[in-house]
């Protein structure tokens, strides 16, 4: 039986990673980088050219976003090697974050995701009422099997 090294198992691992399977650790980290707050903190780090920002300063950026849930964010981001804090001591203590070198990578995708949002709101927001007002047809019976591809049970 051939023995194979750590490096090398961890070569083969790589291989084998599978974003489809819910155990793999690739799910987990999309699962992680596809929420809407870290999609949002890293887009605004990315917005500073390579600088830092106050914890205060994204708390104001981020519209809607609770203190508890900012922190729980930041620190999965920085757990992950996507951001690094600074914290200066002094009255009051200042906390700055910014992007590591694997963080700006990952900015160019969820900046691109959130610039594509607001481009499109528009043409989402239409097709939203098409398919809401197509709705309303089907639940009336008044649209006949060549709607919007929609299925629906009738009971």
């Amino acid at each position: 039986m051939a023995t194979t090294t750590a490096a090398q198992r961890r070569a083969q691992a790589r291989i084998e990673y599978d974003a489809f399977i819910r155990s793999c650790p690739t799910n987990q980290l999309l699962d992680r980088i596809s929420d809407k707050w870290v999609s949002l903190v890293v887009s605004a780090l990315a917005q500073t050219d390579g600088a830092s920002m106050r914890y205060s300063d994204l708390g104001r950026k981020l519209a809607g976003i609770s203190p508890k849930m900012l922190t729980q964010t930041l620190r999965s981001l920085e757990r992950d090697g996507i951001l690094v804090r600074t914290v200066t001591p002094s009255v009051p203590v200042r906390v700055d974050y910014e992007l590591t070198p694997l963080g700006s990578s990952l900015a160019g995708l969820l900046s691109a995701v959130k610039d594509w949002a607001e481009l499109h709101i528009e043409e989402v927001n239409e097709a939203r009422e098409r398919y809401d007002d197509d709705g309303d047809a089907s639940s009336e019976g008044s649209r006949g099997s060549a709607g919007s591809g929609r299925s629906s049970s009738v009971s």
